[in-house]
């Protein structure tokens, strides 16, 4: 059996034994960046199966672009390391996979604005994240400047972002959280576990967020909630809600998790502290969170005019779900009034 190399290595091979000394004194800058697992880290012998292969960009000046692009269309080999050079899938043409740009014109393409320009408030929240991940998280393979400042860039949100998604994440929480027993009370008891199923995976992106790491698309969402790190019994109270058969241990189980992430929320002292404690819903046989709580703290430090003002829908992330929407720039872009007022 072949061992398998992730494509971040075969890049890096790649990269050193035939695209560098394609591009001689071309000053540039080369990673696996963009779409796809591997960018992430996250592919497996059962990604190459699919759409896998050498392939990375090259970002050069404005107008070496045609030059270096001719020059590694004519030079490329069919293979390397016994992959085709040149490979497609579903019904993709096959063809190679080295992308020739300019930085201005593939964060424009990618992102949907160039942030070597800035960054403005509602560029961070109309972005998917995973789209971010795409500039963030690839490998870099060279560098000549111009790669890096994107990157730092790029790497996390303001705090005034950042406070304003917590909040809205939180309230995401707080709209839901009594659900899970009111639907369970008239018997709609699979209603009651999907509404606990929606709060977890809330609840995952929320400890994503406060750990100052995106969120990738929904494949890889748990293998990035995953690798964070939960000391404090977080991951498997998640599971116990899902594995619960009757009301009282779902409930018990999402309420551990809301503690547990109103404690991680006192703890980042980003806001004054809230009692991290559960109560009763009202008047109502609910144990909840009381999660608008904490969503009142994060508003209380946000100092953005803009975003004092926005109703608490989120960002794009937060009130999209759709795959097409979010994996594709000048779809979701459309959307960007949400946040012009």
């Amino acid at each position: 059996m072949t061992t398998f190399t992730s494509a971040r290595d075969l890049g890096a091979g790649f990269h050193a034994e035939v695209i560098r000394p394609l591009l001689g004194d071309v000053p540039y800058a080369a990673g696996l960046v963009g779409w796809g697992s591997d960018v992430l880290g996250y592919d497996t012998a059962r990604s190459t199966d699919h759409g896998w292969g050498p392939r990375l960009h090259v970002f050069v000046d404005a107008d070496e672009v045609e030059r270096v692009r001719k020059r590694i269309d004519d030079n490329l080999p069919d293979l390397y390391q016994g992959h085709p050079i040149r490979f497609g899938w579903d019904t993709q043409t096959p063809i190679h996979h080295i992308t020739v740009t300019t930085m201005a014109d593939w964060l424009t393409g990618h992102l949907g604005f160039d942030a070597t320009q800035g960054i403005r408030t509602q560029d961070w929240l109309i972005t998917p994240q995973q789209m971010l991940l795409g500039v963030t998280s690839g490998a870099v393979y060279a560098d000549d400047g111009r790669l890096a400042p994107v990157r730092e860039a790029l790497r996390w949100y303001p705090d005034d972002v950042w406070l304003w998604m917590l909040a809205c994440q939180w309230s995401r929480i707080g709209q839901e959280e009594p659900f899970v027993q009111r639907t369970d009370e008239v018997g709609d008891h699979l209603g009651s576990r999907v509404l606990a199923a929606r709060l977890a995976r809330d609840v995952m992106r929320l400890a994503l967020l406060m750990d100052r790491a995106y969120a990738p698309y929904s494949k890889w969402l748990g293998t990035a909630f995953a690798r964070l790190d939960h000391p404090d019994g977080l991951d498997r109270r998640l599971a116990e809600v899902l594995a619960a058969d009757e009301l009282a241990d779902r409930e018990r189980a999402l309420v551990g998790a809301y503690e547990v992430m109103a404690r991680r929320h006192n703890a980042l002292g980003i806001t004054a502290a809230v009692d991290p404690s559960a109560r009763q819903f009202h008047e109502r046989p609910a144990t909840v969170l009381g999660a608008e709580r904490f969503v009142a703290a994060c508003l209380e430090r946000v100092r953005d005019p803009r975003l004092q003002e926005l109703e608490l829908v989120g960002s794009v992330d937060q009130f999209a779900d759709n795959t097409d929407l979010l994996t594709t720039t000048a779809a979701y872009r459309r959307l960007i009034g949400i946040y012009e007022k």
